[in-house]
């Protein structure tokens, strides 16, 4: 499963956000599908991608200037376990 690359996550009428997949089977395509989630679900996939990134993987893609603020009002400093 990934990604369809040229499509956007879109917001559909009912307030779900859908983010457009492409399903393979041992490495063959087989079909479309949308993921469709709340924007609650949303919001929460959100926190978990910015907080797995940790803003380190973001360096290598986006310019700090240009890099969205997925912490606000968070402390930003990694817990040390």
């Amino acid at each position: 499963m990934s990604r369809v690359p040229s499509k956007p996550v879109r917001r559909e009428a009912d307030g779900a956000l859908a983010i457009d997949l492409w399903l393979r089977r041992d490495g063959a395509f087989e079909a479309d599908a949308a993921l469709r989630l709340t924007p609650a679900e949303a919001e929460m996939l959100h926190a978990q991608l910015c907080y797995a990134l940790d803003d380190e993987t973001a360096a290598l893609i986006t310019p700090v200037s240009a890099r969205p603020d997925c912490r606000k009002g968070i402390l930003t400093t990694r817990r040390q376990t």
